[in-house]
């Protein structure tokens, strides 16, 4: 157990029985009153907001998570399967934890993942990936009047839009976050 004063912003706690990341922990010493520490933290499974008030004295629980770099290696129904690149060791990552930017990720890529006692519970995906276009219209002459798009599929099974320029065969770099095109690669 630790002080109250020992927590950092960045932080994952156990509070309440659930884990938390530490988002903002500001000092306050209001007029005449006792001095406390306004928290605003984030459930790290469920995403909710959660603000609370700690008291100087008070003891929080600070939990021990390892984050790390792995490569993901294949998709098996529920979950990903993913190695660390020291050990060889394999690991069941839940696809949900990834978010929307699960469905970029082609094998052989590099993910972050944090495990709590041998649990994942963060995932997070390259914030750019570079996709191969396997199939996109060919554009119409006279379209582009402004910055039209166009539907285009990627390797990954992926529809996203692109501009009028990009063919079939062409890589593209890809926001994972958003899904939107960013740029071409030679």
């Amino acid at each position: 157990m630790a002080k109250a004063s020992d927590v950092k912003s960045g932080n994952i706690l156990r509070f309440n029985g659930e884990l938390v990341s530490v988002e903002e922990f500001i000092h306050r010493t209001p007029g005449n009153l006792r001095a406390f520490y306004q928290a605003r933290m984030r459930n790290v499974k469920t995403g909710k907001l959660v603000e609370y008030r700690f008291r100087t004295d008070e003891e929080v629980e600070i939990a021990r998570v390892e984050t790390n770099d792995y490569q993901y290696l294949y998709d098996d129904a529920d979950f990903f399967v993913i190695m660390d690149n020291d050990s060889y060791e394999q690991f069941n990552v839940p696809k949900v934890l990834f978010g929307s930017s699960a469905r970029f990720l082609k094998e052989g890529m590099n993910v972050i993942v944090a495990f709590e006692s041998d649990e994942p519970i963060m995932a997070q995906a390259p914030a750019s990936v570079e996709l191969e276009i396997t199939y996109t219209e060919p554009a119409v002459k006279g379209d582009t009047s402004t910055n039209a798009l166009k539907n285009a599929t990627v390797e990954t099974g992926v529809d996203i839009k692109v501009p009028l320029f990009i063919n079939q065969g062409d890589k593209v770099k890809i926001d994972t976050r958003t899904g939107d095109y960013i740029e071409r690669v030679k």
